[in-house]
């Protein structure tokens, strides 16, 4: 059975910085295209970074260019996501998920950013 557990969310004031991880059961986060995503209420769900599963190559969406960092550690199967310079903007439930054939997704993170 697949599980995708995440963790690391919580309240930050703008300007600080979370680190948010997701620990995969069930499956190797090296074999999936690993993502990130995050949901602000009232908006629809948003792809923030990914990282590939052959390569590692990452990718993010241009409002988290320069401020997140998608990592995988192989040997804890675990995919982390450093967030730098949070945002009032930022603030939303973060998501992990590993696509392959089928997308698998964790339950969510709470991220608030506020002063």
């Amino acid at each position: 059975q697949v599980q995708l557990v995440e963790s690391g969310g919580g309240s930050v004031q703008p300007g600080g910085s979370l680190r948010l991880s997701c620990v995969a059961s069930g499956l190797t986060v090296s074999s999936y295209t690993m993502n990130w995503y995050r949901q602000a209420s009232g908006k629809e769900r948003e792809l923030v970074a990914h990282i590939g599963s052959v390569t590692a190559s990452t990718s993010y969406a241009d409002s988290v260019k320069g401020r997140f960092t998608i990592s995988r550690d192989n040997a804890k199967n675990t995919v982390n996501l450093q967030m730098n310079s949070l945002r009032p903007e930022d603030t939303a439930v973060y998501y992990c998920s590993a696509r392959r054939l089928t997308t698998y997704w964790g339950q969510g993170t709470q991220v608030a950013v506020s002063s």
